[in-house]
């Protein structure tokens, strides 16, 4: 009888391994469709070559460009496989992606490279980025320990300092600490905690730690671009900011509520006063750089998003634009649309 028993038992937990087996690929192939958001393609620089730029570069890298001066926010571009994370192997720079990124977007001007905070998916490249370009790198002491680990010279590191203004050429930078979205476990962000020691690959994606969040204001002659690269806000924090551009990341946002989500918008679209924003961090990136898929719609629905997003317009800034960034291509921050845009 007991084996009888222990075979039908056997047969059960094989029969509910498969269907979640099943239900996980269903979830993560359920996902939303970047043409459903209705929102338009931003203002191109091949409209208005003087502008200031800033280039996409998939979930929060962002090119920021003035023709003199480059500032990195981010820099992913090494993409750790579904597999890397769910079997928490160990990872490395992929030195092959990284030369193809810097040559083939023109980096060679980049002053400073801004995390905006120290998970693998933000900052694990920051290190081998820095040795190729002796840009700054500026962020937490989490962030300083990933350059440290890669090698970075001791003077290329700078912990921020929200009460300083960080001056590259014409650019202004303020590093102000923020939140990462309330995603994790208990409303925690995933992976809490500092990089308390110098981190040397390789490494699984477990050891890149938040290390602190933050909001990067980064001020020109011709305006200023905010960018918020997780869905976390404090009250209060940029009451004094002004900004034309805010670039929010949206990565699990609607696995809250729409009641965060539109104090999110006001938090940094209406209290800035911005005219244009651009969604960011809604792309898998677990896919290589440069291929762009919208993440499954179970850890953040980016049409749900926009349906979110464009209520809040209606409701709070009908002024507003709201643009999806295009993978690699420069957008003219400061240009007025089109009349037809």
């Amino acid at each position: 009888m007991w084996k009888q028993r222990a075979t039908w038992a056997a047969i059960v937990i094989a029969a509910v391994l498969v269907v979640t087996a099943m239900g996980s690929v269903w979830l993560w192939q359920d996902r939303p469709s970047l043409d459903a958001t209705g929102w338009h393609a931003p203002p191109e620089a091949t409209e208005n070559p003087a502008s200031v730029t800033a280039t996409w570069l998939g979930v929060t890298t962002l090119l920021f460009d003035d023709g003199e001066t480059q500032i990195l926010i981010d820099g992913f571009f090494s993409r750790p496989s579904l597999a890397d994370t769910i079997l928490a192997r160990a990872v490395v720079n992929d030195a092959a992606v990284i030369n193809f990124a810097l040559h083939e977007y023109s980096m060679r001007r980049i002053a400073a490279i801004i995390p905006v905070h120290s998970h693998f998916h933000h900052a694990m490249d920051i290190g081998a980025i820095a040795k190729r370009t002796s840009a700054s790198v500026l962020g937490s002491e989490s962030t300083a320990n990933i350059a440290r680990g890669a090698g970075v010279q001791d003077d290329q590191i700078v912990i921020s300092d929200e009460t300083q203004v960080y001056e590259f050429g014409e650019f202004k930078v303020r590093i102000l600490p923020s939140r990462h979205a309330p995603i994790g476990w208990r409303g925690n962000p995933p992976l809490p905690g500092t990089i308390d020691e110098p981190l040397e690959l390789p490494q699984p994606i477990s050891a890149w730690r938040e290390g602190g969040s933050y909001t990067i204001v980064i001020e020109h002659p011709q305006g200023t671009a905010l960018v918020q690269g997780s869905a976390g806000f404090v009250d209060g924090l940029i009451d004094d900011v002004s900004a034309d551009v805010v670039m929010l990341g949206v990565g699990g946002l609607t696995t809250l509520d729409e009641d965060y989500a539109e104090q999110y918008w006001q938090a940094f679209v209406t209290a800035t006063g911005a005219s244009s924003v651009y969604p960011i961090h809604f792309d898998d990136y677990t896919k290589p750089f440069g291929v762009i898929v919208p993440g499954p719609k179970t850890f953040g629905d980016l049409e749900k998003t926009a349906r979110w997003f464009n209520t809040f317009r209606e409701r709070w800034d009908q002024d507003v634009r709201i643009y999806l960034p295009e993978f690699g291509k420069p957008i003219a921050l400061y240009a007025q649309p089109s009349s037809s845009t």
